[in-house]
């Protein structure tokens, strides 16, 4: 039961600090921080993130359905 709430737990933080990320190559934020809008910078900010969270939301799915299945055989 430990290991379950704290994996809950280190998947909670993990999605938290994955929100709140602002990530972006050296190139891109020299070219995006010269535009005065910064609505380009922001879009590039948030396709980063959708393509950052796709393989966690896959992997995690994956690993939920496994657990699933080895934890009906146990009953």
């Amino acid at each position: 039961m430990y290991n379950l709430k704290r994996n809950i737990l280190v998947l909670v933080f993990t999605v938290i600090s994955f929100v709140s990320a602002n990530a972006q190559c050296a190139m891109c934020r020299a070219v995006l921080e010269s535009e005065e809008g910064q609505a380009t910078a922001k879009g590039i900010n948030d396709g980063i993130i959708y393509l950052m969270a796709i393989p966690y939301i896959l992997v995690g799915g994956i690993g939920f359905f496994i657990y699933r299945k080895f934890r009906t055989k146990k009953k």
